[in-house]
């Protein structure tokens, strides 16, 4: 397995941490199908284009296909992702990450953007010590550690991702 680049996993981010496809991956994945013309009922509090152009990419990425008489379901790839997505947002739970209260969603935005940063240097015992270094911190220990190589794996089983425009370009 080759190794992904800084560029691949922060172009992931981009892609995976994105409201509206992280509330249709996971309603899914919690609550069955979403029929047929129900998506805009069923996730009210996501705006309808935002909605609309997630599924429109989670159908272009293989994330969710439509099953006749049931809806919009996930495949195995979206199945994998939301449990990506449950494992990171078990992390930041747990670790009180980005802080004590926050939603599912912006807890998996946060750990997605702290697995994009590059992985930080132990900290320099001498006066040589600089701002990109990391202190102790949440990063720190084996569960943490264990989240890169879940979502690498994922990545590596799913490059269409890193293939798929940037949603922040795309709007």
């Amino acid at each position: 397995m080759t190794t992904l680049s800084t560029a691949d996993v922060q172009h992931a981010h981009a892609v995976l941490s994105a409201r509206a496809l992280i509330r249709l991956i996971t309603e899914i994945d919690d609550n069955g199908p979403i029929p047929p013309r129900a998506l805009d009922r069923t996730l009210a509090d996501v705006p309808a284009p935002h909605l609309r152009q997630s599924a429109d990419r989670a159908r272009v990425l293989g994330l969710v296909h439509v099953q006749p008489g049931a809806g919009l379901s996930l495949t195995e790839s979206g199945e994998e992702l939301a449990d990506v997505y449950d494992a990171m947002a078990r992390w930041a739970r747990r670790h009180s990450y980005p802080r004590p209260v926050c939603d599912f969603t912006g807890r998996i935005q946060h750990t997605l953007a702290l697995l994009a940063q590059p992985p930080l240097r132990p900290a320099p015992s001498g006066p040589e010590r600089c701002a990109d270094v990391a202190p102790a911190s949440v990063e720190d220990g084996a569960d943490f550690a264990r989240l890169r190589p879940l979502v690498e794996e994922w990545l590596h089983s799913n490059p269409q991702v890193l293939g798929v425009a940037d949603p922040e370009m795309a709007a």
